[in-house]
């Protein structure tokens, strides 16, 4: 990154999963290294208090108050598939007027930089595997979350934009499904792996069974958020095209939802009785997305192993489970 004075990087949604993520590979890696933070760099990480950013006023002050150079854009209204199904045109509005406001106050700021988080809910329902950057608009999205979906769809269009207009540097992330330490383990309105995590944890604490709803055999690609994080500061670093980049581990690196579920079993230390409910639907059986794009423009990168990644979020959620999210039913 060029720029005459120390860059001051601006993280919305900071305090979330991936924002945490994102603090805790600036803070480790060693400064000036690929993924570490460079010399006199300034990072924010700002959470929801800081600001509403749905209200223009009070997006435009928190670029006031930190005068970023470059923003990593996180911060959305996001829930599961009942809250997406329930509260379509609340997803749809809020989140274009959170990613309005924040894309219009770079402008206004005249931002260096601008990424903006997407997510492979964007691409169209039915659509030719596996995934990949050119497919996004090729059809409508799924009918459970259309809302959120088209919201996000359009800061691809915005990005478009924002540079055929005005010569900006906005561009976009498309992560595959992300878990990590920071995670939300509501049991209400969770992913599946802090989910199952959360569920695994409340069998062995209560000695009850633990029951995976379906067959397990659904296949999907986990990123863990630590990866994900230096994927999204080589795109800051490196990254100047305003075409989005999917941010995934590979199509061979698959993993079923039973293969989830026994890592969690052994991570957790869980020897109870362990079932899959079959009469529960399975959803999708895979919707594997191409991360080629990704590994051809950094000419590699390592993801840390499943397994491992799984352990360290299991420990951190055992040991930080007072104060992780799980929702009120978790702590009852």
């Amino acid at each position: 990154m060029s720029s005459p004075s120390p860059n001051v990087v601006l993280v919305t949604g900071g305090t979330g999963l991936v924002g945490q993520a994102i603090k805790h590979v600036i803070e480790t890696e060693p400064e000036g290294s690929r993924f570490g933070k460079q010399p006199g760099e300034k990072w924010i990480f700002a959470s929801s208090k800081e600001g509403d950013l749905r209200d223009p006023a009070q997006t435009r002050a928190l670029y006031e108050k930190y005068q970023p150079t470059h923003v990593i854009h996180l911060a959305a209204l996001v829930g599961g598939l009942f809250k997406n199904m329930k509260y379509k045109m609340t997803f749809l509005r809020d989140n274009l007027l959170i990613n309005d406001n924040v894309l219009e106050a770079a402008h206004e700021k005249n931002t260096q930089k601008v990424i903006s988080c997407l997510s492979t809910c964007v691409f169209p329902d039915k659509v030719e595997y596996p995934l990949d950057e050119t497919k996004i608009h090729t059809g409508p999205p799924h009918q459970s979350n259309f809302g959120y979906a088209h919201a996000k769809r359009l800061v691809d269009v915005q990005n478009h934009a924002y540079k055929e207009q005005y010569g900006h540097n906005f561009t976009s992330a498309i992560p595959t499904n992300v878990f990590g330490p920071h995670d939300n383990f509501d049991l209400e309105d969770s992913h599946v792996i802090p989910g199952l995590i959360h569920k695994c944890y409340l069998a062995k604490k209560n000695g009850t069974p633990f029951i995976v709803a379906g067959t397990g055999k659904p296949l999907r690609q986990f990123i863990f958020s630590y990866d994900l994080a230096k994927l999204f500061i080589w795109m800051l670093r490196e990254y100047d095209d305003v075409e989005p980049v999917i941010l995934s581990v590979g199509e061979d690196e698959e993993v079923s939802i039973k293969e989830v579920a026994d890592a969690i079993v052994k991570a957790v230390d869980f020897k109870g009785d362990y079932t899959f409910d079959t009469t529960r639907a399975d959803g999708q059986f895979r919707k594997p997305a191409s991360n080629k794009k990704l590994l051809t423009l950094m000419g590699g990168f390592e993801f840390t192993p499943f397994p491992e990644a799984l352990d360290l979020t299991v420990k951190w959620f055992v040991e930080n489970y007072d104060k992780a999210r799980t929702g009120a039913a978790g702590k009852a």
